[in-house]
């Protein structure tokens, strides 16, 4: 990480002070019928800013991630790439951390859940429902939205498992 040793203690600060006020970290869950499971997770840190020279020196500083323009000329600043956050941007606010409560409560539930994604431990089901409970707890507040949240997943658990259970028994005293 000699990388990060690099950055001057101002750059940084400046880094986290403006990723504290105008910075997110987030857990997206979509229905892919490619997919084996038929849902991809992907944990994305970003920012988001009219100034694209405040984010291009961001990113060139974090050495990762993808500038884009959206149609309203909002410039977004998102690293989404599990390799890069587990050794960039996560190492670099774990050096130079945030002020606000808020922002550090959803760092460290954004850093389990990329450790737990970057273990592939999001892949088996167990793992999958335990980073949707984690997420649960990622950026409460007011603004907001999701299209699938845990409770999606739990009560189709729950559905399936009584149906189990009901079939089971039942078989269970037609044997007797």
């Amino acid at each position: 990480m000699d990388w990060l040793r690099q950055i001057k203690p101002e750059i940084g600060n400046y880094i986290a002070g403006f990723t504290d006020g105008e910075g997110s970290f987030n857990i997206s869950v979509k229905k892919r019928i490619d997919y084996r499971d038929q849902w991809k997770l992907t944990a994305s840190f970003n920012i988001s800013q009219k100034d694209r020279v405040i984010l291009a020196f961001i990113k060139k500083e974090l050495g990762c991630g993808t500038l884009r323009e959206r149609k309203d000329g909002v410039v977004y600043y998102e690293v989404t790439n599990i390799t890069s956050l587990k050794e960039k941007i996560i190492p670099f606010f774990r050096r130079f951390g945030f002020l606000s409560a808020r922002k550090k409560t959803n760092f460290s539930i954004f850093s389990a859940i990329v450790e737990k994604m970057g273990n592939g431990e999001h892949l088996t089901e167990k793992g999958f429902l335990k980073v949707l409970e984690l997420r649960e707890t990622l950026n409460e507040g007011k603004g907001r939205k999701r299209k699938y949240n845990l409770s999606d997943f739990i009560s189709k658990e729950e559905s399936s498992e009584t149906i189990r259970k009901t079939v089971s028994n039942q078989q269970l005293e037609s044997t007797i």
